[in-house]
């Protein structure tokens, strides 16, 4: 078992690009959700695939607990998700702390999340200039919720900017 504890934010333009380093695609498929427990299962570059289980034990605080499972029984799974999720990860290293970048893409497309994770006892870390607003703790930007209802994001068009867009959000009318 691992504690987790992260704070999230927006990222406000693409200046992290240029420190990103590893870079990972991601697919989560969620199949057990309830307020304060779920099951996440996880498949990293179309290679690999974990199953976690989550249960939130404060605001910011979640036990984790998480194995590596074979991907076919992961593609297996999917078929039972309640929702499902696509990102690309970048991790952004910042005056010694990892930043993990979320690019989302299919019913998410345009938004994009820092999440740093932090251990007990740190302080407030250092915030890069392309951080925006804190998300910490709101449901709407939770991985769960953006699986099982998609955020519209207003203002998008083809052309648009995801950054600036990401300031009236409200919930898909699926």
């Amino acid at each position: 078992m691992a504690a987790e504890i992260e704070r999230k934010f927006h990222v406000v333009d693409d200046r992290w690009r240029k420190h990103a380093s590893k870079i990972s695609e991601l697919r989560q498929a969620y199949v057990v959700s309830t307020k304060n427990r779920m099951v996440r299962v996880r498949i990293v570059n179309a290679c690999r695939a974990t199953l976690a289980v989550k249960i939130r034990t404060g605001r910011l605080r979640r036990e984790e607990y998480e194995y590596e499972i074979p991907y076919a029984d992961a593609v297996e799974m999917f078929e039972h998700a309640l929702g499902i999720i696509e990102k690309t990860r970048y991790e952004v290293d910042h005056q010694g702390r990892r930043w993990e970048i979320d690019v989302y893409s299919g019913a998410n497309d345009g938004l994009v999340v820092a999440e740093i994770e932090l251990q007990k006892g740190d302080g407030d870390p250092p915030k890069p200039v392309w951080l925006g607003s804190e998300i910490t703790g709101n449901r709407l930007y939770s991985n769960r919720s953006l699986a099982i209802e998609a955020l519209r994001l207003e203002g998008r068009g083809p052309q648009s900017n995801p950054y600036g867009a990401i300031r009236e959000v409200k919930r898909a009318t699926t």
